[in-house]
């Protein structure tokens, strides 16, 4: 129902504030799921992360989170995907939602992370411990 914050940027995300943004006095469960930025990949270990955004990023972000927060069972949604160069353990993604239940609750995070990581146009550059470097998700 409601979109209360969509972002794409810099600037290290604050979990708590997502959560704080999908309260609803209805709400009898709030999901909230961060994606932070692992030391491994496949068996190779990994020393950090560089995401890459078009231009369209937050765009498609609030398209992705409009389309979630339409189902009936959604209160509120916040979403947001940091760009730039990342730390291990730096989050970079954080989805939160609120519903009247807890099933729906986890049903419907899990859709918002696997819709904005299917649509969003931002790549990763994974830097390895080898000196070797991948690009995921590139179109």
């Amino acid at each position: 129902m409601t979109v209360a914050l969509v972002a794409v940027t810099a600037e290290p995300l604050d979990v708590a504030a997502h959560e704080a943004a999908v309260s609803h006095p209805a709400a009898g469960a709030v999901v909230v799921f961060q994606g932070a930025v692992r030391n491994h990949d496949h068996g190779r270990g990994v020393d950090k992360l560089e995401y890459e955004g078009h231009p369209d990023a937050l765009r498609v972000l609030r398209e992705v989170a409009e389309e979630i927060a339409a189902d009936p069972d959604v209160l509120s949604v916040a979403v947001s995907h940091r760009i730039g160069p990342m730390e291990i353990g730096d989050v970079a993604i954080v989805a939160a939602v609120s519903t009247a239940h807890r099933l729906e609750a986890f049903t419907v995070c899990a859709r918002l992370v696997d819709e904005a990581k299917a649509r969003l146009p931002i790549w990763k550059r994974q830097l390895f411990d080898d000196g070797t470097d991948e690009w995921v998700n590139c179109p």
